[in-house]
């Protein structure tokens, strides 16, 4: 009987130290209301290198917009969550889709929607999904590369996210990402790239994709490029 008592208080101590740990380490700092509040419709450019806007053309979006803002939530209630959806086309008449999604709180709860629920969400079978690394003058940028399937609709697809200053592709460097910013008592903020094309053989696909987004980085002012490709 004894020490079954002493088992209840033990358990009770863990559970409010628990508690409390929770509430001393909680992250208090919103990441976002450090960084400039730049404007995507404004930074991407609607016309670079050969590539021209195409008004009539608009990408698969994510399907729940609270992904990116909760209202409840006191401190992202203030802050403004971006969307630039848009359709480009080359001299050759090639069309890819963009999308920027950037939201300002990425924790456990909040987090990106990756393509693979987005399409999946949307009625497409997604498949063959891989790592791929773009060099890009000046750097490279680690993406993910996945084909999404619908009757015969057929979209080769290219991503990559970003938490906080970091891209941070897979589930568990998302959660490693959160993680080092929750020890530092901050809640980053996260943003989505994504570019797809649709009608065009794989291979093909990404060879574009891959250009569309060189030339896309060669056009961004200096200074923004780093809320494209972090900086950590």
């Amino acid at each position: 009987m004894k020490s079954s008592r002493v088992g209840v208080v033990l358990a009770a101590v863990a559970i409010a130290g628990t508690a409390i740990a929770a509430e001393v380490f909680a992250p208090r700092q919103l990441m976002a209301r450090t960084t400039a509040s730049q404007s995507l419709e404004t930074v991407i450019p609607q016309q670079f290198g050969t590539w021209k806007l195409v008004p009539e053309i608009s990408p698969v979006k994510p399907v729940d917009p609270e992904a990116y803002v909760q209202p409840p939530d006191p401190l992202s209630a203030k802050v403004y969550s971006q969307e630039v959806a848009r359709g480009y086309t080359d001299s050759a008449g090639h069309i890819v889709m963009l999308l920027v999604a950037y939201g300002p709180v990425q924790n456990y709860k909040l987090k990106a929607h990756r393509p693979e629920i987005c399409y999946t969400a949307n009625g497409f079978r997604v498949s063959e999904k891989t790592s791929s690394n773009l060099d890009y003058p000046g750097g490279s940028l680690m993406t993910t590369r996945l084909i999404a399937e619908r009757e015969s609709r057929f979209e080769s697809i290219t991503y990559w996210m970003k938490i906080g200053d970091d891209v941070s592709n897979g589930v568990v460097d998302n959660q490693i990402s959160r993680l080092k910013y929750g020890l530092r008592g901050i809640l980053p903020d996260g943003a989505l790239f994504r570019v797809s094309t649709i009608g065009l053989p794989k291979d093909a696909s990404f060879k574009l994709q891959d250009q569309f987004i060189k030339d896309l980085l060669v056009a961004l002012p200096s200074q923004e490029r780093g809320f494209f490709l972090g900086s950590s």
